[in-house]
């Protein structure tokens, strides 16, 4: 569907969080939230902060889009526009596996080539599910995501806080450009589709 390109830049993804894997751990644990309904966490998040790789270091409105199929397996949509807000849209479709015998539901692997998978953590989640902080266990990744479009400096800053509280160095991790004035076409897509079906399917 999405040809070499999407081939290649992927392999590259996958090497990137494939070698962090492969590098030691901090000793202690990354924290988790204590508990994820997935049903209530599927759908749209806007991405707010990153830790950007080779792939996505020139990332504008970026979105991460999740539906639960029917095997209890999360396929995911990582979709943004390269180097500008009218850039080339860019999609990579991997799918998250909860760990089974994690009763948090917090911990999942995420393939984005077979047969490699890499370690997902949802670090921090709101009651409302409307904001969401994601890590790996190096603490080099991590994302900063929210249901709304536009955050405000504050509520960012507040998630930063988190992160730094688990382990991590904030120099690392950046904003991501959220300007969706020009993307109408797009914003309709999402607000379509909802949980109710893989992004990329559409």
């Amino acid at each position: 569907m999405f040809g070499k390109n999407f081939a290649f830049t992927s392999l590259v993804l996958v090497a990137s969080l494939w070698f962090v894997n492969g590098c030691a751990s901090s000793d202690t644990p990354l924290p988790t939230a204590d508990r994820v309904d997935l049903g209530k966490f599927m759908g749209v998040w806007y991405v707010h902060g990153y830790t950007p790789i080779l792939v996505d270091k020139k990332a504008h409105n970026a979105v991460e889009h999740y539906y639960l199929n029917d095997k209890n397996q999360v396929e995911t949509t990582y979709q943004f526009r390269d180097g500008s807000v009218d850039g080339e849209l860019k999609t990579f479709t991997p799918k998250g596996f909860p760990v089974e015998d994690d009763p948090s539901q917090a911990r999942w692997k995420m393939q984005f080539i077979w047969p490699f998978k890499s370690d997902y953590v949802i670090i921090d989640v709101s009651e409302d599910y409307q904001s969401t902080i994601i890590g790996h266990p190096s603490r080099k990744y991590a994302w900063i995501m929210d249901r709304a479009r536009d955050i405000d400096d504050k509520h960012y800053q507040s998630q930063l806080k988190k992160l730094e509280e688990a382990g991590y160095d904030l120099s690392v991790v950046q904003r991501l450009p959220q300007d969706w004035s020009d993307e109408s076409e797009r914003l309709k897509e999402l607000k379509e589709v909802g949980a109710t079906a893989p992004l990329a399917e559409r």
